[in-house]
Parts: C-alpha cells; sequence; structure tokens
C-alpha cells in the first residue's frame, strides 16, 4: 500500500479564531499572520491505494464550490477545483476513488465532495464511484446542526449523499467498506461524532496495531495543535478537546502512529514525541507524501 498527500484548495483564516484563547504574540511565531490577522492553511487530503483492495481517499478538502463572494469570505485562495488537480497529478481521477471518508461534514473538509461552482448551476456531487463513509453521530448533527455550526455546513450536501445509494454511517471502530484496514474513534470537542481515522500498521503487539497512520482532521489540525492547551474558537467544547487530544496522544505514542495534518501549510506526516516535562510535539516532520509505502 501507498500514501500520497493531496493538496486542496487553500485558505486564509483569522489567527484568532484559529488559535482559540492563544495570545498573538505567541500564535504568530507558529504561523505568520497577513495584514487582515489571517493565517494561511492548507485542506489537504490524504489518498491510499490498495487498502483493503480498494483506493480510498480521505476527506476532500474545501474545495471550489462557493461562489465568488462566498469565496473571498471564507479565504479561498484558488478559484479551481485543486484537489481535482492534485489526484491527477498523483495518476487518479475522482472516478477513480472506491471509498472517501469523511471526518465532518464541515465544508471545509467535504466541500471537495462537489463539482466548481457555476452561475445558475445547483450542486452536482463528484466521486460517481465512490462508498461515502461518515460517522452516525455526526450525521445526525448535520441533518440538524446547532446554531453555533449550522454555517459549516453546506445545506445540499447532505442530501445529495443519501441520494447517492453510496452513503456508509458508521458507529463503532469499523466500516463495511473498509473491514480492519482501518480503525475509526470518535471525539466531541471540535464537532459531535468527529470521526478519527486510523490507517492499521503493519505490525501487532498484545494485540494491538502498531505503526499506521491517523487522520488527524480537526482535532489536531497541524504541530502547533499538537500542544494540548492550544484549541481553536471553532471548537464546540475546548476543555473536552483538551482531555480528549491527551489522551488520542498518548496512545499515538504508545504505539507509534504517526500524524496526518490536514490544515498545516508545511507538514503533511509527524511522529509524536514527549519531553521530560510531559509535552507534546512531533518529530520526523515529512512535507508531502509521493508513494509512500505505510511502513516508510
Amino acid at each position: 500500500m501507498k500514501l500520497w498527500s493531496i493538496l486542496g484548495n487553500s485558505q486564509k483564516l483569522d489567527g484568532g479564531a484559529m488559535f482559540g484563547n492563544a495570545p498573538r504574540a505567541m500564535w504568530s511565531k507558529w504561523l505568520a499572520p497577513d495584514d487582515q490577522n489571517r493565517v494561511p492553511l492548507a485542506c489537504r487530503a490524504l489518498l491510499a491505494s490498495p487498502l483493503n483492495g480498494k483506493t480510498v481517499l480521505f476527506e476532500t478538502g474545501i474545495g471550489a464550490f462557493f461562489d465568488p463572494r462566498m469565496r473571498e469570505r471564507f479565504g479561498v485562495q484558488e478559484e479551481r477545483h485543486v484537489l481535482l488537480d492534485s489526484l491527477r497529478e498523483a495518476g487518479f481521477g475522482h472516478e477513480d476513488i472506491d471509498v472517501v471518508v469523511l471526518s465532518h461534514l464541515h465544508f471545509d473538509h467535504a466541500g471537495g465532495l462537489l463539482a466548481p461552482w457555476a452561475e445558475g448551476k445547483a450542486p452536482e456531487l463528484l466521486f460517481p464511484n465512490a462508498t461515502f463513509v461518515v460517522g452516525q453521530a455526526h450525521w445526525q448533527r448535520a441533518l440538524k446542526p446547532h446554531p453555533r455550526d449550522r454555517a459549516s455546513f453546506i445545506p445540499e450536501l447532505q442530501g445529495l449523499l443519501e441520494a447517492s445509494g453510496r452513503l456508509e454511517r458508521v458507529d463503532g471502530e469499523r466500516s463495511r467498506a473498509l473491514g480492519d484496514s482501518v480503525r475509526f474513534s470518535f471525539s466531541d470537542g471540535h464537532t459531535p461524532g468527529l470521526m478519527l481515522a486510523e490507517i492499521t500498521g503493519p505490525e501487532r503487539v498484545d494485540g494491538q496495531a502498531h505503526g499506521g497512520v491517523v487522520f488527524c482532521a480537526d482535532l489536531i489540525p497541524g504541530r502547533s495543535w499538537v500542544h494540548v492547551p492550544i484549541t481553536m474558537g471553532y471548537d464546540r467544547n475546548a476543555e473536552l478537546l483538551i482531555d480528549e487530544k491527551r489522551v488520542f496522544l498518548e496512545d499515538k505514542l504508545a504505539r507509534n502512529v504517526r500524524l496526518f495534518f490536514t490544515h498545516d501549510p508545511a507538514c503533511a506526516l509527524a511522529q509524536v514525541t514527549r519531553d521530560e516535562r510531559g509535552k507534546f510535539g512531533v518529530t520526523h516532520e515529512v512535507a508531502e507524501l509521493h508513494a509512500r509505502p505505510l511502513a516508510a
């Protein structure tokens, strides 16, 4: 099995919102803001093939579904659908994808499912041959969002996914589409039912898989958020997220599971560390993955 990091459309969002209660003097050293206080963010997907005999895409980024006014509001930097270009560069088309795994349905993680915006054209679902895998608890949130995050969902998307006849909602560690090759866990701090997908590693110790890769989604958007107290203003429950993140990182450190980051502009993959004071960090940072073996 090989892994590719697949870049989608990039964003610039307010640094204060991205770093919650961290002061600007601190977070501006991690990501330099522009003159509007916005920091650069990637929307990076992970492609794995063959995984359980299938070509699997973990998330799709924000895509190009916004009209020009909304694209400007949310800091989307490119007009074209960058994810489709990146897939082609890796040797794949969206028609080649057998499974799309969605940690959650906020537009910056699921918007790439849709064709680019065109004047007068209704939203259109891409990936015609894919099974769409999403967590059951988060699916319910998407159907009935809270006012706090209603604007984070694409109103038409849930109906399109259901009408496809290819939607699988997961409420446990495994999915029908991916079997034992991917293990799911769940987090509620950012949004209810956020689904974290771990590609099972090649080693097993005491019955547990070691050496895999986990898609961190918005539990840990990038390297700066590995530090446990750092959260986003967008998080539903920051204290819960901090507790979830600590348990998550302890587990990944113990089992040598590497972290895949969706929003870090300069790092796709890294290994967890912890210093003598107990502070988590990362090492062996990798900017891009190009047909990289899982065990490499």
